[in-house]
């Protein structure tokens, strides 16, 4: 690829999951990892927020290469931030826990459609994205396999955008939230948020990129805490756990299949010898996610995003540090254990 140097460095695909405003996080790791530099990407499979790092991601290579990504990334949450201050005044910057604007505007966004509580349709992050992504030239020379996953409203089947295909449309598609967000329409089909299906989709990584390594960069924790109790509490566990259940149903998917592969004492097909070089890698933050307020998926104030994106790249150190050399050698996670 155009943004390698002469330098022999290891590559991985990256799958970067959703999570509203806790994609800091990931902007954190990203930045850690194209700081390094001894990374090469060769796809990236991201939902709703994971999307819009991914797209960014993928746009600043293109730009101009590791710096021209990390600019991009810091220009689109620096955007992010600035476009509702008003909401977010006020925000604890530890837990999230919203403003009083924002807090209302949750409040009603349970009683009305998004049709009755925004009838224009009015999206912040269109216009981000229109203003800092060139998707003309990013689908005709992007240079890594991008998997952008929405919904069908419909069917409830996966949709897969692929680099050729992005839009601003395709990448809001995979951060629609249908309580807050008109519903996307491309191609005469309706589209919600790409948690839905798949938050993110590994599968794609697997089977269509080069890499044997896949690194997950995962936003929810493997535990909840205490068992919800108020009528609230119970809307947002149920709304954490759809998101996170198809996540959790391919790993065990995936488990499965390695665990066969690696047992059968035939030779080998193409598939099978796939599914055993293929090393997973994980980053995430339980502890930090487990303490975040539920509503702070919703907080965008500059202080909050900043705290998020400066853990996210110390974990991107702490797993450089303590994994590095475990890339295209073997897994640094056992996914039968975390995920089962």
């Amino acid at each position: 690829m155009f943004f390698r140097s002469r330098d022999k460095r290891s590559t991985l695909s990256l799958a970067l999951q959703g999570g509203g405003a806790h994609g800091a996080f990931t902007w954190g790791v990203l930045d850690a990892l194209l700081e390094d530099g001894r990374l090469d990407f060769t796809g990236i499979s991201g939902t709703s927020a994971g999307a819009m790092n991914a797209t960014m991601l993928a746009h600043g290579l293109l730009q101009g290469g590791r710096d021209g990504a990390r600019e991009a990334l810091a220009s689109f949450w620096q955007a992010v931030a600035s476009s509702a201050p008003l909401l977010n005044a006020g925000a604890n910057i530890r837990s999230g826990h919203p403003a009083t604007g924002l807090k209302l505007m949750l409040y009603w966004a349970q009683m009305l459609s998004p049709r009755q509580l925004n009838p224009l349709n009015v999206n912040p992050l269109r216009d981000i994205l229109a203003s800092l992504v060139d998707f003309e030239r990013l689908r005709t020379d992007c240079p890594l396999k991008l998997f952008i996953a929405a919904t069908n409203a419909n069917t409830g089947r996966l949709r897969l955008f692929r680099s050729h295909e992005l839009s601003v449309d395709c990448v809001l598609a995979s951060a629609c939230l249908p309580t807050f967000h008109h519903t996307v329409e491309i191609d005469g089909e309706p589209y919600w948020d790409g948690a839905f299906s798949a938050n993110p989709a590994v599968f794609p990584l697997v089977y269509e990129c080069d890499a044997s390594d896949i690194l997950l960069v995962l936003l929810s924790p493997m535990s909840h805490g205490k068992t919800p109790r108020s009528a609230e509490e119970i809307r947002r566990r149920a709304q954490e756990l759809a998101f996170k259940s198809t996540f959790l149903r391919e790993m065990h998917s995936l488990a499965q299949a390695r665990t066969h592969a690696a047992r059968t004492v035939l030779p080998l097909n193409r598939l099978e010898r796939r599914l055993t070089r293929t090393h997973l890698h994980m980053i995430a933050d339980d502890a930090l996610m487990s303490r975040l307020a539920a509503e702070s998926k919703m907080t965008t104030s500059q202080p909050f995003l900043e705290m998020l994106r400066d853990q996210g790249r110390s974990r991107a150190h702490d797993w450089l540090e303590s994994h590095y050399r475990a890339i295209g050698r073997r897994s640094s996670v056992d996914i039968a254990t975390v995920f089962l």
